[in-house]
């Protein structure tokens, strides 16, 4: 069956490696353009019968449901070796739910890439609670053999870019729902103050508003509805309306006959400053919480930060910077003023000021 585009639809695993072995195919050129020691390894293990089959790793990366995945992973492995690792590509799904799909989950792991995957260099690599030692350092070699940074994250809700991240959009939302300041001027502060490339309505907007929304949502009900991460209904409001962003003409800017955003009219340097304190103070407080939980090390934190989503500075060192003890000032002021949960202080970043120690 042919798709409008003519693009050919594989209807199973067993059509797909035809496909994938076939040097005329289009998969197969673009697997191994420009990559001849692939090609060559794969061209042996294909022709060698004793090995059986010639996949030592499936990465898996459709539609983010949690059945359908399953059911793909449970076919794959009865057509995969023994050995062969099989791996997701989630975003925002339990790795142990996955996992348990498979006869032999210690072989599973989330092996998460970041858009464009060409161009980004960070993978989050993510055992479950069923993977073997040796299935995660396998997977880690394999991808870092790629040319890519690896770092390691605990399978919990967002993994490390996704949770820590979450304050750049939700922090902003809420500024402006407060009538604090504009989008432009939020963007406008974020990037000219706070040195980010892109401010959090243009990233939204280009993310799409249904699925940074979607990824808020999912990481506010994994995490039991904690207030943190409660989604605004700002962004709600223009998911209903088709208002998705770049990609729909129109999100928090209206990008019709090519008009691109419009910056703060008369920029207020002290307010940026406030809204930069602000956000900033709340995405350390994520960092130092990925740490306290255990989810990722202070150094791939730091990596996954500054590669995967080009922050200006590791979140860490950038409270080192401002002064541990300042940072949890901001986020007691904030919570004495709101009494929202939201701007709770991590309990690392207290013992660290009552022990005056750095992360660096």
């Amino acid at each position: 069956m042919q798709a409008p585009n003519s693009q050919h639809i594989i209807e199973s695993l067993e059509q797909a490696a035809l496909i994938c072995e076939d040097p005329t195919s289009l998969v197969y050129q673009r697997l191994f353009h420009n990559n001849p020691e692939l090609e060559e390894l794969f061209l042996m293990d294909r022709n060698d019968e004793a090995k059986g089959h010639m996949l030592f790793e499936v990465i898996e990366a459709i539609i983010e449901d949690l059945g359908i995945k399953k059911k793909v992973f449970q076919e794959v492995e009865s057509i995969v070796s023994e050995d062969c690792i099989i791996a997701s590509n989630t975003s925002s799904l339990s790795i142990a739910s996955l996992a348990s799909s498979c006869e032999k989950a210690e072989r599973f792991i989330g092996i998460h890439f970041f858009n464009p995957v060409p161009l980004m260099k960070l993978v989050e690599i993510i055992p479950a609670v069923q993977t073997s030692q040796k299935t995660t350092s396998e997977a880690k070699s394999i991808i870092d053999s790629w040319g890519k940074l690896t770092v390691i994250a605990k399978d919990t809700p967002g993994f490390i870019v996704n949770k820590v991240a979450r304050p750049f959009y939700s922090e902003a939302l809420r500024i402006a729902e407060e009538g604090i300041a504009d989008f432009a001027t939020i963007d406008w502060a974020m990037k000219e103050i706070g040195g980010f490339r892109m401010g959090p309505f243009e990233l939204m907007d280009f993310i799409g508003n249904d699925v940074n929304y979607a990824v808020t949502e999912s990481v506010f009900a994994a995490f039991y509805f904690d207030p943190r991460y409660k989604p605004a209904f700002t962004q709600k409001r223009l998911s209903e309306a088709g208002w998705l962003g770049r990609k729909s003409g129109r999100g928090y800017y209206d990008y019709s006959e090519n008009r691109t955003p419009s910056g703060a009219e008369e920029p207020d340097s002290k307010l940026g400053q406030q809204i930069v304190n602000r956000i900033v103070a709340l995405l350390i407080d994520e960092a130092a919480d990925a740490v306290m939980y255990g989810i990722a090390s202070v150094e791939d934190v730091e990596t996954a930060m500054t590669k995967g989503v080009n922050y200006p500075k590791g979140l860490l060192a950038w409270a080192d910077e401002i002064g541990i003890e300042e940072v949890v000032k901001q986020l007691d002021d904030l919570y004495r003023h709101y009494h929202d949960p939201r701007y709770r202080c991590s309990g690392l970043l207290r013992s660290m000021v009552e022990k005056n120690e750095k992360f660096f």
